[in-house]
């Protein structure tokens, strides 16, 4: 392999960087999503979770996303948005990642209400109203978590960055 070679790839690497940092979180987050879903039905009993637990799993995964999408906003879409529509607040004709997280905060905030009101009183569970909630956002959920890893991806960064200027953003 040449230097030439070396460099290229090392430098594939480090503008890819965002992506696949941000894939990796992205990824778990439809885990947990997914696992939820599964769940929803009462089979939690059947891998020795009491609704209690299950509840607490859901309330975690709301926290999770909620502090990432909290950092995403502070620390990482201010330095995108200088360039890229897309991370602003005003996006214009292009996809756009504030508004979905406007979406899916608002899912958040109705799985939170749910699970608070099973907390207070577990005999109102309801397997079609939990997973009512969790569908009335997984759309927008899983459609933002894939268009921003495509937006972050290399390839598409330096159509708008330095290599230097990518690294420079808080991750």
């Amino acid at each position: 392999m040449s230097t030439q070679e070396i460099s290229t790839s090392k430098d594939d690497w480090r503008w890819n960087y965002m992506s696949t940092t941000m894939n990796s979180y992205h990824q778990m987050f439809k885990q947990e999503f997914d696992l939820l879903y599964e769940l929803a039905d009462g089979s939690f009993n059947k891998r020795g979770m009491s609704l209690s637990s299950y509840l607490d799993l859901a309330r975690r995964m709301n926290q999770h996303l909620t502090v990432h999408h909290t950092i995403e906003e502070r620390h990482i879409f201010p330095h995108l948005a200088k360039r890229m529509k897309e991370f602003s607040k005003d996006p214009g004709d292009g996809h756009d990642h504030l508004a979905s997280h406007k979406g899916i905060h608002d899912g958040l905030e109705s799985l939170a209400s749910l699970v608070s009101k099973y907390k207070l009183d577990p005999t109102t569970y309801s397997p079609t109203e939990m997973r009512a909630c969790l569908d009335s956002f997984r759309e927008v959920l899983f459609t933002h978590l894939d268009q921003e890893v495509a937006d972050l991806h290399g390839e598409n960064l330096k159509k708008y960055f330095t290599l230097e200027e990518i690294e420079s953003i808080p991750m």
